[in-house]
């Protein structure tokens, strides 16, 4: 596999991250990957890149934005005060889907929580995303919680 840096993602990336996040069948009817990129992607970067509890990483490829995912650090008071850090927005490029950037971006991912003090790394995947279920489960999570959302 080639070289991957993962590092925080910087206003130049949103453009690939949008598209990454358009480039699958739930995405792409509710991303907007027109250009230039719609300015409400702009401002939640911006408020990300302000919040030192996100951390908006992406797979550089040689240049290439190869696969991105959201990190939150959630401060908590249950479990005696622990920190989590919540998942989401995880997306590997179509090219490279199966060979392994995915299970990367996560080993990558779990030793940052445990370096900001995370007890406990959590996601929520869609239910019609069969795959990426079974990714998470040989990941070693396991669906301990019924996840439940209001749209607003």
């Amino acid at each position: 596999m080639d070289e991957i840096l993962f590092r925080r993602a910087t206003r130049a990336d949103l453009p690939a991250i949008v598209r990454l996040l358009a480039d699958d069948a739930l995405g792409a009817g509710r991303e907007d990957a027109g250009e230039p990129t719609n300015r409400a992607y702009v401002a939640a970067f911006e408020a990300m890149d302000r919040d030192p509890n996100q951390f908006l990483l992406v797979a550089d490829a040689q240049g290439t934005v190869a696969g991105c995912m959201q990190i939150t650090y959630i401060p908590g008071l249950s479990r005696k005060g622990m920190w989590r850090g919540q998942i989401e927005s995880v997306r590997v490029a179509r090219e490279r889907r199966g060979d392994g950037l995915g299970r990367r971006m996560f080993e990558f991912a779990i030793a940052e929580c445990r370096r900001r003090g995370c007890g406990l790394v959590q996601l929520t995947t869609d239910a019609a995303r069969k795959d990426a279920q079974g990714f998470y489960d040989a990941l070693g999570f396991r669906p301990s919680h019924v996840g439940m959302k209001l749209a607003l």
